[in-house]
């Protein structure tokens, strides 16, 4: 299933979007207006620019206004339709930046309507690399998300007036000299930089990467190698091709949520502190989520808090309690989740601390799938067996907090697509109930 921009993007009607970069900045924003045009029941779509525009842009939209004050758009409130680009007054072939006044009317607008406001936030002179001028990128403080346009087919290439946008800036920041060949450990340094491509991003918004003119499995696979030292800085990774209009892969942080919350009474003694090789079982597990690349980590305690929170002091994770712990797994679902609420992840693994036997391939598994096609749930699929762990969509987080009792996230399964990744380990499928369980489990020499 291909997966459209709008859900590249996580968009949604009410979003303020700025597009900054170079290579395909000003396609990738008119293909987003056609896809919420769509999406919202052809609702109008509100485009403009604090940069100039080329003429040869305006017939990407519908409708092409250009003015320097609202009372133009106040005479068509009720006539817009389809997508409406905005602009300030012809300055040669191109069009002036709208100003200030103009462009918080159009956020207020947009607000009050709730409509999408897409904004061309710099120029790049169809280059498909760029570096910014003191006064760019013109990026508005209310713009929600941020969208880091980039043009592979500058790789390989040489840094000059030919394939980069104000090059010499380009050079000072990526750290290589003009006529040498541009590579990807540049343009990395270049994003990642301050005064680069993180300049002047507000705090706020969603900050996402978008690798264009992917149209080979070579740079496909370059875009990947970039994917990791990028997320250091942004929030998502998009490889694209929008000649295409393809998107390949959507690569987020995603969460680890270890559920440690149970008192393991049925056992008699606490099972998230059973050696496994030497260490306790939520020890292992919670390694094997950050060698994963799993990002936080969260472990969610309860019955045995401090003894838990002592076997994972040295790892890099989030210990959270659970106050609620014998009401069941459901409130350490809600405690797992609500600890996600202030970051940016893209979705959230779910393991249990008595599964040490799990595998970072298998978490791997599942996260590539994840990327390639957005599913909102993704579960292994043992021997016809639905498995553990299972890799959550964060469009699944509100019915997730809703979860109530001694059940899991299968509760809400109903509601949303379930994608299941064939896998030939019938280890996933072993859970330690009894003292024979756990027995079988480390005496099994293929673990």
């Amino acid at each position: 299933m291909n997966i459209s921009i709008a859900q590249a993007l996580r968009v949604d009607s009410s979003a303020c979007v700025a597009f900054i970069g170079a290579g395909g900045k000003t396609t990738a924003l008119f293909q987003l207006a056609r896809a919420l045009r769509n999406r919202e029941g052809l609702s109008p779509v509100i485009v403009t620019a604090t940069s100039h525009l080329g003429a040869w842009q305006f017939g990407f939209a519908d409708q092409h206004i250009m003015t320097g004050s609202p009372a133009a758009l106040e005479e068509l409130e009720h006539g817009l339709r389809g997508i409406l680009l905005v602009t300030g007054e012809m300055d040669g072939d191109r069009s002036k930046p709208v100003n200030p006044e103009l462009l918080n009317w159009l956020h207020e607008f947009c607000g009050y309507h709730s409509l999408p406001l897409l904004i061309e936030a710099d120029g790049s002179r169809q280059k498909p690399l760029k570096g910014w001028r003191e006064h760019e990128p013109a990026i508005p403080e209310f713009a929600t998300h941020v969208v880091q346009v980039v043009g592979l087919t500058g790789l390989g290439k040489k840094l000059n007036e030919d394939n980069v946008h104000r090059p010499e800036i380009f050079s000072s920041l990526s750290g290589i000299p003009l006529e040498t060949e541009i590579t990807p450990d540049a343009i990395i340094r270049l994003l990642t930089d301050a005064s680069g491509g993180l300049k002047n991003l507000p705090k706020q918004a969603r900050r996402i990467v978008l690798l264009n003119q992917a149209e080979t499995d070579t740079l496909q696979a370059t875009a990947n190698r970039m994917v990791q030292p990028l997320l250091s800085a942004f929030d998502v990774v998009v490889t694209a091709s929008l000649k295409e209009e393809m998107i390949y892969a959507v690569r987020e942080r995603i969460a680890g949520i270890i559920l440690a919350a149970g008192e393991s009474k049925r056992y008699g003694q606490a099972k998230q502190l059973l050696d496994w090789h030497g260490q306790p079982f939520v020890h292992a597990v919670a390694q094997t989520a950050l060698e994963a690349g799993l990002s936080p980590v969260i472990v969610v305690t309860g019955a045995h808090e401090e003894k838990i929170e002592s076997a994972v002091a040295d790892l890099n994770v989030i210990v959270v309690h659970n106050a609620e712990w014998q009401s069941g797994q459901g409130s350490s679902i809600r405690a797992g989740v609500l600890a996600l609420k202030d970051t940016s992840v893209g979705g959230a693994i779910f393991l249990l601390a008595d599964q040490p036997q799990i595998t970072k391939s298998v978490l791997q598994a599942l996260l590539e799938k994840h990327a390639l096609e957005l599913c909102p749930v993704v579960a292994p699929m043992v021997m016809d067996q639905r498995a553990n762990p299972v890799l959550f969509d964060r469009s699944t987080f509100r019915d997730l907090l809703s979860i109530e009792g001694d059940v899991g996230g299968r509760a809400i399964f109903h509601k949303y697509r379930v994608e299941y990744l064939p896998w030939h380990d019938d280890r996933l499928l072993l859970d330690v109930d009894t003292p024979e369980m756990y027995q079988r489990l480390i005496s099994d020499e293929t673990l």
